[in-house]
């Protein structure tokens, strides 16, 4: 008995503790059943093991199965989960195929707010093709304590901020369902209009018409979007880039180069942008890997070939100096500018007309807890997202005044802290130039080390062993 009272001692001060750094007393409902486990046992909690041998066998599957999902499910809420890196974003930083240890704790790790959730799933269920969560109990935003803050230049996992609404089509699931009803709202135009030449409201009412016909026109053919469907926070698509902008900075993007506060901002050691390239014979395999070029890059310089046989591809700085040195394979190596506007697609904000470029951007000044904006006519697209969607307000803009949840709103109090995301892959990257800021409640951790690195262009999938261990800070 003195043996169990110890369990129960050690597994009592555990759990008090938990509910301490949580901050969440409700759990002490619990304590009964800990104490009945360890000393009353008044109830049965392993009944099976006096059955008959099929359910013997069968229930001591359950239990280790049910077990096991439990432990996996508090591991992943509370201190770490795997992140796979799906896309070339963050090239040749972090590739993909790369696995990574993704630390809660980093930046403390958010009570769930769609508590009801499969282990292992994020959204979806697999083969069912259903979702992996129930809406109810639905919690509002908190974070526990954690051993640090996002620090400017981390590379940093969060929710997808533009994944609240989606078109549930599998085609188009992955694609910024705002930037959809954009295109789909201008292609109903039956001319093209003067925006430049309308004042901020003319601009503000046809914008919003403009995203409104959109929708409605993506909404009306669900044969080929399929339903429009929305996310909670904790349950949108797991992003991954690298903070470029802290809470309260103002950034502008100029020729390329991030400014904070009016000062440059280091570069990624292997930051890339595409580069019209002329290829006049193919690049020798031992070129293509000293150079870090990879096959996806080339179907992208295929795909985009011109009609004078230039296409455009991503590089790094030394890569594309080496193509440079190499006459024999390559008869061209120029940047691509804005002038191309080479899949430059619509920035953010999507209501507003500002003249941004992917490469030549704001200057915007990210949103701060506690801190206060002067709210004008000429700012509005760009933090109306955060003030209505993330926060939660009623606004709304007529007559050229400002009325936020109906009152007339010269200012507005930040609730959260905001954060600028992109990829160091600049020219293939969706990142914040394109749907804004990312929410503190939308950080989900900080990437670690690479556990694991899988090459998808390698016949048999070969493991990268050179980058297994790889401690993601050290990727600067």
């Amino acid at each position: 008995m003195k043996k169990q009272w110890t369990k129960f001692i050690i597994v009592l001060v555990l759990y008090l503790l938990f509910l301490f750094w949580v901050k969440s007393w409700l759990g002490l409902i619990l304590v009964p059943l800990i104490y009945d486990v360890y000393i009353s046992k008044k109830i049965r909690w392993q009944w099976w093991k006096d059955s008959e041998k099929p359910i013997r066998v069968l229930m001591s599957w359950v239990d280790a199965i049910v077990f096991a999902l439990v432990a996996v499910y508090f591991i992943n809420l509370f201190f770490f989960q795997n992140y796979v890196i799906p896309s070339s974003s963050l090239e040749k930083s972090l590739l993909r195929g790369d696995y990574l240890f993704v630390s809660k704790l980093s930046y403390g790790p958010r009570i769930p707010q769609t508590p009801l959730t499969m282990p292992l799933t994020q959204h979806t269920l697999p083969i069912f093709g259903i979702k992996s969560y129930i809406e109810w109990p639905h919690w509002d935003y908190r974070r526990v304590k954690g051993l640090g803050h996002v620090e400017l230049n981390d590379i940093v996992v969060f929710n997808y901020p533009a994944g609240d609404t989606l078109a549930s089509s599998p085609q188009y699931q992955a694609q910024d369902y705002y930037q959809l009803c954009y295109s789909a709202g201008l292609q109903q135009l039956q001319a093209p209009v003067p925006v430049d030449s309308m004042t901020r409201q003319q601009q503000w009412d046809f914008f919003n018409q403009v995203l409104y016909r959109g929708a409605e026109a993506v909404k009306a053919n669900p044969g080929e979007f399929g339903d429009v469907i929305s996310r909670p926070t904790d349950r949108r698509e797991n992003y991954v880039k690298r903070c470029v902008g802290l809470p309260g900075q103002t950034l502008q993007i100029k020729n390329q180069i991030i400014y904070l506060d009016g000062k440059a901002n280091k570069q990624p050691d292997k930051v890339q942008f595409s580069y019209w390239v002329r290829l006049i014979n193919d690049l020798p395999e031992s070129t293509m890997e000293e150079l870090e070029i990879t096959e996806e890059d080339l179907q992208q310089l295929y795909a985009s070939r011109q009609r004078d046989g230039r296409g455009y591809m991503p590089l790094t700085k030394k890569a594309a100096e080496g193509l440079k040195q190499m006459p024999e394979y390559v008869d061209l190596v120029e940047p691509v500018t804005d002038a191309d506007m080479v899949d430059g697609g619509k920035v953010y904000p999507l209501n507003g007309n500002y003249g941004w470029t992917r490469d030549n951007y704001g200057p915007v000044w990210i949103p701060a807890k506690g801190k206060t904006l002067k709210l004008t006519m000429d700012n509005i697209a760009i933090y109306d997202r955060p003030i209505r969607v993330y926060e939660g307000n009623e606004l709304e803009v007529k007559n050229n005044k400002i009325y936020i949840n109906g009152k007339e709103a010269n200012e507005y109090t930040f609730k959260m802290d905001y954060y600028w995301m992109m990829g160091d892959n600049r020219h293939n990257s969706l990142d914040s130039r394109y749907w804004g800021f990312v929410p503190e409640d939308h950080v989900v951790g900080k990437p670690i080390f690479i556990w694991l690195s899988i090459n998808p262009e390698d016949i048999g999938a070969k493991i990268r062993w050179n980058r297994l261990f790889r401690m993601v800070d050290n990727i600067k």
